[in-house]
This record gives C-alpha cells, sequence and structure tokens, in this order.
C-alpha cells in the first residue's frame, strides 16, 4: 500500500523560511510527478509546485521566485522549501504523486494527509 508522509509544516513570522518534505513509502515502479498543493480556509485546492521525474517544474505565479520545489528520486521525497512567506501563504498543504505502483496495471493520484502552514506575526 502506498502512502505519503509529510513533514515540516508550523508557525513563521512573515519573511521567515519553511522546508516541507514529503516521502512516499510502499512498493512504488514508478514515480512520475510529486508536487505540493494548497488550501486556505474557504477557498479551493490550488497548485503550488510541480516536478517531474524528467526535472521539469511548474510553479503557481504567487510562489514563483520564493518557492523551490526539488526532489530525491531514490528515496521518493519531494521537499518544498518556502522563502520570504507572506500571511497569504497560510493553509494546508498536501503533497501529492502521480505514480504507478508495483502490482497494479495503472498509475494514479496520491496525497498526503496535509501539513499546516501558518504565517503570522
Amino acid at each position: 500500500q502506498v502512502q505519503l508522509v509529510e513533514s515540516g509544516g508550523g508557525l513563521v513570522q512573515p519573511g521567515g523560511s519553511l522546508r516541507l518534505s514529503c516521502a512516499a513509502s510502499g512498493s512504488i515502479l514508478s514515480i512520475y510527478v510529486m508536487g505540493w498543493y494548497r488550501q486556505a480556509p474557504g477557498k479551493q485546492r490550488e497548485l503550488v509546485a510541480t516536478l517531474t521525474n524528467a526535472g521539469s517544474t511548474n510553479y503557481a505565479d504567487s510562489v514563483k521566485g520564493r518557492f523551490t520545489i526539488s526532489r530525491d528520486n531514490a528515496r521518493h521525497t519531494v521537499y518544498l522549501q518556502m522563502n520570504s512567506l507572506k500571511p497569504e501563504d497560510t493553509a494546508v498543504y498536501y503533497c501529492n504523486a502521480d505514480l504507478h505502483p508495483l502490482y497494479s496495471d495503472s498509475r494514479r493520484d496520491y496525497w498526503g494527509q496535509g501539513t499546516q502552514v501558518t504565517v503570522s506575526s
């Protein structure tokens, strides 16, 4: 059974930094895309950043230049380095992986349980 486990959320002051991590565990054949999404209270879940296994990245305009996504393919782990944080970055951050489980004939999306990021003075 495949699971995504996030860590690294918390409370930070405006202008501060946080680093989120997400590790995929279980029997995995291939991971194609890993990424981060977020959902603020009363808002829809939105894309933050994605990274393909070929190294292509995609960022939301609101985080470009401040957030950096990276991954360790050997460890099935994706990271999100968040700098110059703003109060509007406050949200629950969810890890996502588009992957092919080992004992399956198809790929699918998996989600982590979410980690809270609060930016406040």
